[in-house]
């Protein structure tokens, strides 16, 4: 996966000393410490990290931490004071105006908290104000804003207006407006922040199902913790301006760089942030089903292993089964000894997507570890009562 978007020395400083600030930052002085002497606020500190293509990245610290200010860097909406913002191989902050509008309507595009509508306009034309302002033909606005609507599901409300509209559907209206203009980064600043709870999991539904139909590259910003493991494929945690850690939601939940970070994450629901495929142990000893292995040899590679259950697996590393001592004596000592006479017909494996609380479900109600295998239906491991208490405590 290639970056899309690479941030470089990133610093945004408002007020009337900029270059006052930078030194006084170089010498190690803190953010309050800099507004004290010069009156002068530092946004964003030497930020440096990549996006990839097609994630979603989000963004989130305390008020004040920065992650708006970074956010409108991005396509220049704020000026950045020193620093590079390298969008598919170019410097934005070296564009010229021209260079930068062409660049806003065809490559990056925008989600606001606020809905923006436009009360006079129906929801076709709101959904097409950005092609309307890039100059495209009448037609192209409707069959792209048509589309896009399609996308998030309000094409039989094009001809509406926002009045006529709940809350969730303006919000969808103001997603529609970004895609209309087929732009594949999206910029999303605390877009479902304003929505009531139950709107707010849905759109955030929405916005999973899109990555799974038509991924964008997405810069997500949040303050809400739920949401930002439920959509980030990697999180960016802000403080005083800098970025202290990024990770996935996993390896911030399990390894926070410090203590603001951990105090965003302890205490968190890690049911919601792992899913089978994280906590998936190969702990158990692996028979291969292949020429010169038989029941007997298995058998014996499980005694000198000293283990009681082991898992069976082919040349391509498809899972084909779990057997045990007694099982595969059982069945080694028919008259006509097959594999699929060991295996064990209760141990039903489990998608590696699934999630821990329905993992949770299903190890509990198990006598045995539950295997764990890929779309492929490769084995990617078990999870056991063991692990699955490891991991639940991993953040107390």
């Amino acid at each position: 996966m290639q970056d899309k978007v690479v941030i470089k020395d990133l610093y945004k400083i408002f007020g009337p000393e900029p270059d006052e600030a930078l030194a006084l930052l170089e010498q190690g002085l803190s953010k309050d410490a800099i507004f004290e002497r010069t009156r002068t606020t530092v946004g964003v500190q030497k930020a440096n990290f990549s996006i990839r293509e097609g994630e979603v990245f989000v963004v989130m610290g305390l008020s004040g931490s920065g992650k708006s200010t970074l956010v409108r860097m991005l396509n220049r909406l704020i000026e950045p004071t020193r620093g590079q913002v390298i969008v598919n191989g170019h410097d934005i902050t070296q564009m010229s105006k021209k260079q930068l509008i062409e660049m806003r309507r065809s490559t990056m595009s925008m989600v606001f908290q606020s809905f923006a509508l436009l009360p006079h306009k129906t929801v076709a034309e709101n959904a097409a104000f950005g092609l309307n302002v890039s100059g495209a033909s009448k037609t192209e606005q409707r069959d792209q804003a048509m589309r896009a609507l399609e996308t998030v599901g309000l094409a039989p409300n094009a001809d509406s207006y926002p009045d006529e509209l709940s809350g969730g559907m303006k919000q969808r209206v103001g997603l529609a407006r970004a895609l209309a203009t087929e732009a594949p980064i999206l910029l999303m600043d605390e877009a479902f922040s304003a929505l009531d709870p139950l709107i707010r999991t849905e759109m955030q539904d929405e916005l999973v199902r899109l990555q799974e139909t038509e991924a964008h590259t997405i810069v997500f910003i949040s303050h809400d913790l739920d949401e930002a493991i439920r959509i980030g494929d990697r999180i960016a945690i802000m403080e005083g301006g800098a970025i202290v850690q990024i990770g996935t939601p996993e390896e911030i939940v399990t390894k926070p760089a410090n203590d603001y970070v951990r105090s965003f994450f302890y205490g968190v629901d890690v049911s919601k942030v792992f899913n089978a495929g994280d906590i998936a142990s190969k702990s158990l000893l692996a028979v291969f089903e292949r020429t010169g292995v038989n029941l007997r040899s298995a058998l014996a590679q499980l005694r000198d292993h000293r283990g009681d259950v082991a898992v069976v697996i082919d040349r391509g590393g498809q899972f084909r089964g779990l057997v045990t001592v007694n099982s595969l004596a059982a069945a080694a000592a028919s008259d006509n000894p097959q594999w699929e006479a060991a295996f064990l017909k209760d141990a039903e494996p489990v998608p590696a997507e699934m999630e821990l609380s329905e993992v949770l479900t299903r190890v509990t109600a198990s006598e045995r570890p539950v295997p764990v295998l890929d779309a492929d239906g490769r084995y990617r491991g078990v999870v056991d009562k063991t692990i699955l208490l490891h991991t639940l405590d991993k953040t107390t």
